[in-house]
């Protein structure tokens, strides 16, 4: 039995006892299994790191929870039966495994939050999950220190208004928008029922209904210059079909008749791409010199092309001819900034 289950056992003992008694300590080492010093550290932990309003009661010689705030006697063998019924020792299903793991995710919202929002909400459970983790705080804190998020090429998102788009969504309510549209340099004036929040690649998105254009957008919420809530219900769309619009092709840009390309990875590249995922339906085959094909949905080739051309000389578009000259043409671009050189 480990520690935290001893905890959750030791709570469920004395909660057992609230009607007619308390729980001995000859009687908690039995059930626990555990040493008198172990038994002691356990219930020092439970009192002095999670708060646990467990107190000794001389008068039935055990341990019970102490009375709510006000209503305590004059008599300790009395109290027990005004126990703290209401009490319950926090996240006690947790072990400690699944405590380092949530801790390290706590870590990974903080470096995808850009305005820390989101960690600023789940800072209550962050710090009961301190004083969960070890017999010091400095274990937890060590922990948090050896874990690093990088995120380069951040585009910050303002947390006022992260903070109000999230809370529309899950109102279900619309917001009212002034959003910068980069392609046109202009700002114009958006009420969108929120659908999905879409993190990627270090930014966040908003896939909404847009009532101007009637039909659903994806906002980039770094372009958004002001935002306030409106008390119209959102337009509800379908999960699936907000998925579908968004998530067939390759990418955070949509629009345009899905296509597939073909791309051949030289053996040097494959080491790395084979173990990628560029879409949830893309189709990879080693050849038996090593190189590595894959094929992919996209309806856009803007951001296809670009990652396509992170891999330089160690890949070939294939298929469609329309994408390998668009590639073709941005490397030719590209050589020519340093023709002149």
């Amino acid at each position: 039995m480990d520690r935290t289950e001893r905890f959750y056992k030791i709570e469920m003992l004395i909660r057992s006892r609230l009607g007619d008694g308390c729980v001995s300590f000859a009687e908690l080492m039995a059930e626990l299994g555990v040493s008198r010093a172990t038994l002691k550290r356990d219930l020092e932990y439970l009192r002095e790191r999670m708060n646990a309003p467990i107190v000794y009661d001389r008068g039935c010689n055990g341990y019970r929870f102490a009375p709510p705030a006000g209503t305590g006697t004059g008599n300790g063998t009395a109290a027990h039966q005004g126990g703290d019924t209401a009490h319950e020792l926090p996240g006690l299903w947790f072990s400690e495994g699944e405590i380092h793991a949530l801790l390290t995710m706590h870590q990974l919202i903080k470096g995808l939050d850009e305005g820390g929002v989101l960690a600023r909400h789940l800072q209550p459970l962050l710090e009961r999950l301190h004083g969960m983790l070890g017999p010091s705080e400095n274990e937890s804190r060590e922990l948090m220190r050896r874990v690093k998020i990088a995120s380069p090429a951040r585009r910050p998102v303002a947390p006022r208004h992260f903070e109000i788009i999230g809370s529309a969504l899950t109102r279900r309510q619309r917001v009212q928008m002034s959003y910068w549209v980069r392609s046109r340099q202009e700002e114009t004036e958006r009420v969108v029922s929120p659908q999905r929040l879409v993190h990627y690649r270090s930014t966040w998105y908003l896939d909404g209904w847009c009532h101007g254009s009637e039909r659903l957008r994806r906002f980039a919420l770094d372009a958004v210059r002001a935002v306030q809530p409106l008390e119209q219900r959102a337009r509800d769309v379908g999960l699936k079909t907000v998925e579908a619009e968004f998530d067939a092709g390759y990418g955070i840009f949509t629009g345009g008749k899905l296509q597939w390309a073909t791309l051949r990875f030289t053996p040097e590249a494959a080491q790395w791409v084979a173990h990628e995922q560029w879409h949830p339906a893309q189709e990879a085959t080693v050849d038996s010199d090593g190189a590595l094909t894959l094929r992919l949905p996209y309806a856009e080739a803007t951001e296809l092309a670009m990652d396509v051309l992170r891999h330089g000389e160690q890949v070939r578009v294939l298929k469609p001819a329309s994408l390998a000259a668009l590639v073709a043409q941005r490397l030719k671009d590209a050589a020519g900034q340093y023709g002149a050189a």
